[in-house]
């Protein structure tokens, strides 16, 4: 791929079928321990719209940077999920402790294609339509005003500070999703744990198959549990279509649905929290845009997930044949990572100033929540969840602050998941 010259106009944008041409020499190599995706995303758009890159473990693949290129890659007919098209898997070559691997290979909606990611995703989308999500709206706010008091408490205890991730950005989503799925409060943090442990990219071989192996048994424990007891809940749900016809959803499917409504039902939410309260305790005077009513909070709540994506590089797709992006050839069967972090702030489409948190911004175009037919399901209930929980949030705390500054938070441990591990506040000046 050949970089423009300084100070040239981008070339038109294109994903299209192609014969092999050639692929950049150096591969861009990502840092398995992540870190602020931002500097990075920087030098990979200064490479072009789609980078070849060298993911953890040495695995080849690509990551598409730029905003109209990601849209279009993730809405082409020729460009899959299903891990049958990933060709280095194909040859035996990724090992099972690989840390992306249950990305590629766990069963259900965000691996299948066609007809059957069809069939699976019919099954949950009743549970996510804009009705059912706006009924919840009532029990959201009703847990964010009982986490406030948590979280009062913990400041209380300790020196005026505590982890606002840990008693309000996590229990959130978390209860909300777990009471969807009927799962008590027993497992919660457990399966916290050891979703944040498959989301992490520098475990080791023998953790990242310890961290699936005990999430698949606690979710079949949870199974087992609603097969004997059927409640009004998601798990209960996906049961009873199982049994009216076997072939609908098989006991994989089940764990896999279940593992991803878990993983993506919280970890996304959690982030988009996190990040937002880290960005409006940086620019007050965008805190103050929402308290005087020059803007709302599903304004933070859109800006944030543009400029701060939840989740940076999410894997994986797989031309079915050679495609060219932007003058970059993408084999067929290479892994594919979606660069929402970095098409967040493409400045070609969203100005010069896209590095700029700005919550009265025009209606956001961000790919945050995907494109297409794998565009998240979750997208209201994450959206009304974090709208809620900001609301409450400031208007409980009108003088809450960082604790200690944005710079100095450990980052989470992944190329996939954007935010930081702990978000110490101040609930008062």
């Amino acid at each position: 791929m050949t970089e423009p010259a300084a100070g040239a106009a981008p070339a038109p944008a294109s994903v299209s079928a192609s014969a092999p041409t050639s692929v950049s020499a150096e591969p861009y190599v990502l840092d398995p321990r992540g870190a602020d995706p931002h500097p990075v995303n920087e030098r990979l758009r200064e490479r072009g719209a789609a980078v070849p890159v060298v993911l953890p473990g040495g695995v080849d693949g690509f990551v598409v940077t730029g905003h109209e290129e990601l849209r279009e890659f993730l809405g082409n007919p020729e460009v899959a999920k299903n891990a049958c098209h990933f060709a280095a898997l194909r040859r035996g070559e990724i090992p099972e402790g690989w840390p992306l691997r249950t990305f590629a290979t766990v069963p259900g909606m965000t691996t299948a294609d066609g007809a059957d990611h069809r069939r699976l995703r019919s099954l949950v989308t009743r549970a996510f339509t804009p009705r059912r999500v706006e009924a919840l709206r009532p029990r959201v706010a009703e847990l964010a005003g009982e986490l406030l008091d948590d979280l009062a408490e913990a400041a209380r205890e300790g020196d005026g500070t505590a982890d606002l991730r840990r008693h309000f950005a996590f229990p959130l989503p978390m209860s909300v999703i777990c009471e969807m799925l009927g799962i008590g409060p027993e497992p919660r943090l457990r399966l916290h744990r050891l979703s944040n442990r498959i989301v992490s990219t520098d475990t080791s071989p023998a953790e990242a198959v310890a961290a699936n192996r005990e999430i698949t048994a606690v979710l079949a424990q949870v199974a087992a549990e609603r097969r004997a007891a059927p409640g009004d809940d998601l798990t209960s749900a996906l049961i009873a279509a199982r049994e009216d016809d076997g072939d609908r959803l098989s006991e994989e499917e089940l764990i896999g649905t279940l593992l991803l409504l878990i993983v993506a039902g919280h970890e996304t939410t959690l982030n988009l929290i996190t990040n937002a309260v880290r960005a409006l305790c940086a620019h007050r005077d965008q805190l103050e845009l929402v308290r005087s009513g020059r803007a709302g909070w599903e304004d933070v709540v859109e800006e944030t997930l543009r400029h701060d994506s939840p989740v940076s590089y999410f894997p994986f797709r797989y031309p079915v044949r050679d495609l060219e992006v932007d003058g970059t050839l993408i084999p067929a069967g290479a892994p594919v990572l979606a660069g929402y972090s970095a098409a967040g702030r493409d400045p070609r489409a969203h100005g010069e100033d896209a590095d700029r948190f700005d919550v009265t911004r025009p209606p956001s175009r961000h790919l945050s929540f995907g494109h297409g037919a794998h565009y998240c399901l979750g997208a209201p209930l994450a959206r009304m969840e974090a709208a809620t929980a900001l609301e409450a949030l400031f208007t409980r705390f009108p003088g809450l602050d960082l604790a200690r500054p944005d710079g100095e938070l450990p980052r989470h441990r992944s190329l996939v998941g954007n935010s930081v591990q702990v978000l110490p506040v101040r609930l008062a000046p």
